[in-house]
């Protein structure tokens, strides 16, 4: 019996050595290699962030990593003396990594390669110096909220470092070192090595002498304080391409943990001074949203309206006090009504009454819709209100830009880009970027808010943004209170780029002036210009010009229309009609009144007025009253019998009024 008790159990540890030795034995194989084996990772060499010239914005710097294997050390007493020294480390911070009973300890990462060199030096036992990377930043603060930022392992934190961590950051290497049951590495074996990947380098739309001089230029402004920040973006309307994003004040990529403002922070806890370095580090042109005030004029009247036939840019709707369905004023920016005001006029001086009329008559569902296909994302069905054209809602500068790129991209929206390529160490290019389009307008219409947009510059509301050596389209947009402009706009283009400019405060507080976004766009772009070959934007073959009445927009009625002008049209949409604004009546030069049938020819003129009209450019409604039955005598006899004057007045209104309708026709 205990025989058998005896051979079962040997039998069983057979099967087991059986198991452990065939079946598991690659486990147990592994497991002693990691026992005896101690790893130090080598990180990959992240890729390089190149603007559209290929200049390097972001690059990697040579560093070192400093560590100590507590079993290897022969002189702890000398390790912590030159480690200490030579790294700036107090003495008692380093002792307890010294003497710290683990496989590996790291004492300090990033050191300088001149530092790691003279530690290597020493020869010390226990001391390792690998080789490490940094990220590096040419530039300092250019374009510090775009490009971002990594961290202490080179990881990024924010902007397209983060964004694109994936592609730059590349594949860690290791050294392997066999040790002994103590813990000692055994010479006799070596170390193996695994080589790092290189991360994959990142080509931007952004030129560097662009961002460098439009940084600059809102430095200015700031420096002027007229606001609190700038935010510039610039784009070219042909690909969708981003050539400037400039957000200011910037920061220090190399020190990102310095506050770029004079903020006491001595009495703020650590949440408190996160928040500011939170608040510094971020992109206002791509994640801050403002009131777009007046630019939305275009985006949700005029575009749908012109693109809908209905409209054209001859087109006069009545410039006169009115109401939203809530009983509210609507108050145009001047304060000043123009009567019968055209679509062209009223972009080219931002006139809010025409704007809301339009949108009232398309429907603010429509022009709603108009700004989403624009690409602006951030306003809700809340939004769907009459002031919608006034600037509803909140937009980025990012989205802005991109919407007004459409129009002198032929009404087709363009997706903006940022990256265009992903290259190998090589320069081979593994990835192109391809934006996605789509149309939002018909070419004639975005050729016709161009015209438009045209005069706002050169006569209207955008004149500061006028730098004279090339064709210019632009719109205006003021935000905030009647009392005080909160957020100031310009959103404009040339055949050659697209250019947005916002200013304004983080707190929402008044501006000093409206005009500097006009004034930084034109020394912007002016600069961005000279030497460049004068164009024209070009018109398609579906518009045509066709002189109009210039009141009422339709054909001009000889010898009533007192003027015309030429303006451009939509195939389909030039006037048939004749103009039914001007009505015309004869006039006694004497009393300015309608003449009468006792006005002598001499005194007889024939004059036209504007329907509808107001004061002196009414058509009077009263018959001359100097020119009378009664002659020159009538003011005698009409003192001398008052009782029977009144009733002689009477009968003179009746009858004459009667007759003095045959001389006013339309």
């Amino acid at each position: 019996m205990v025989f058998l008790v005896c051979a079962l159990m040997l039998l069983g540890l057979v099967g087991r050595l059986v198991y452990l030795m065939g079946v598991r034995s690659d486990y147990y194989y592994q497991k002693a290699e990691e026992l005896h084996e101690r790893e130090r990772v080598i990180k990959a060499a992240r890729g390089q962030i190149l603007d559209a010239k290929g200049r390097i914005l972001a690059d990697n710097k040579t560093v070192c990593t400093i560590s100590v294997i507590h079993s290897q050390i022969k002189e702890p007493q000398k390790v912590i003396e030159v480690l200490s020294k030579e790294l700036e480390i107090d003495t008692d911070t380093v002792r307890k990594k010294v003497e710290k009973i683990s496989s590996i300890e790291r004492i300090k990462t990033n050191v300088e390669k001149s530092v790691g060199d003279v530690i290597r030096g020493y020869e010390l036992d226990g001391v390792k110096v690998d080789e490490d990377y940094k990220r590096y930043y040419p530039y300092g603060s250019l374009a510090s909220k775009v490009l971002g930022f990594t961290g202490g392992d080179n990881q990024g934190i924010i902007g397209l470092e983060v964004k694109y961590e994936e592609i730059l950051k590349g594949q860690a290497g290791k050294i392997l070192t066999t040790t002994d049951a103590r813990g000692v590495e055994i010479d006799q074996i070596g170390e193996s090595r695994e080589d790092p990947v290189a991360g994959e380098n990142l080509k931007i739309s952004l030129d560097v002498d662009l961002q460098q001089y439009a940084q600059q230029a809102a430095l200015k402004v700031m420096e002027e304080k007229q606001a609190a920040r700038v935010s510039i973006l610039l784009m070219n309307p042909q690909n969708g391409e981003i050539y400037v994003c400039v957000n200011v004040p910037e920061f220090d990529l190399n020190d990102p943990f310095i506050l770029n403002t004079d903020v006491d922070t001595s009495g703020l806890n650590e949440q408190e001074k996160q928040d500011l370095l939170n608040q510094m580090w971020r992109n206002p042109c791509l994640n801050d949203t403002y009131e777009p005030g007046s630019t939305f004029k275009i985006l949700s009247a005029y575009a749908p309206a012109l693109d809908s036939g209905k409209y054209t840019l001859a087109t006069a709707v009545l410039d006169e006090p009115i109401t939203y369905s809530s009983g509210q004023t609507v108050h145009n920016a001047d304060g000043k009504y123009r009567g019968y005001t055209s679509i062209r006029e009223a972009i080219q001086d931002s006139v809010n009454v025409v704007a809301i009329k339009t949108v009232e008559d398309i429907t603010p569902k429509t022009g709603y819709e108009m700004v989403k296909k624009f690409g602006i994302s951030t306003l809700t069905k809340d939004d769907i209100v009459e002031s919608l054209p006034l600037g509803v809602g909140a937009v980025s500068n990012l989205e802005l830009a991109a919407a007004f790129e459409v129009i002198p991209n032929g009404g087709k929206y363009r997706e903006p880009v940022l990256y265009t390529k992903i290259l190998d160490q090589d320069g081979n290019v593994l990835l192109d970027k391809t934006p996605k389009t789509h149309t939002v307008i018909k070419d004639s219409t975005a050729y016709l808010l161009t015209s438009a947009m045209e005069d706002v510059v050169k006569y209207g509301t955008g004149k500061l943004a006028d730098f004279g050596t090339m064709p210019i389209a632009g719109k205006t947009g003021t935000a905030g209170t009647t009392e005080a402009a909160r957020d100031a706009w310009f959103a404009g283009f040339t055949p050659y780029y697209t250019c947005v400019v916002w200013g304004g405060y983080d707190d929402y507080s008044e501006l000093e002036s409206t005009k500097y976004p006009k004034i930084l766009w034109n020394r912007i772009m002016g600069q961005l210009h000279e030497g460049l070959e004068y164009k024209d934007f070009e018109m398609p073959d579906d518009v045509q010009e066709y002189t109009v009445c210039a009141t009422s927009g339709k054909i001009a009625i000889p010898g009533v229309c007192s003027k015309t002008v030429t303006e451009y049209f939509a195939d389909g949409t030039e006037p048939e009609e004749k103009c039914d604004l001007h009505e015309t009546a004869v006039i006694c030069k004497d009393s300015g009144l309608l003449a009468g049938e006792y006005c002598p020819e001499s005194s007889k003129v024939k004059k036209t007025y504007v329907k509808d009209a107001s004061g002196e450019d009414a058509m009077p409604t009263k018959v001359c009253d100097v020119h009378t039955s009664h002659g020159l005598l009538q003011p005698l006899i009409d003192a001398l019998t008052p009782n029977r004057s009144g009733q002689d007045a009477q009968t003179y209104s009746n009858t004459s009024g009667t007759q003095n309708t045959q001389n006013a026709s339309h």
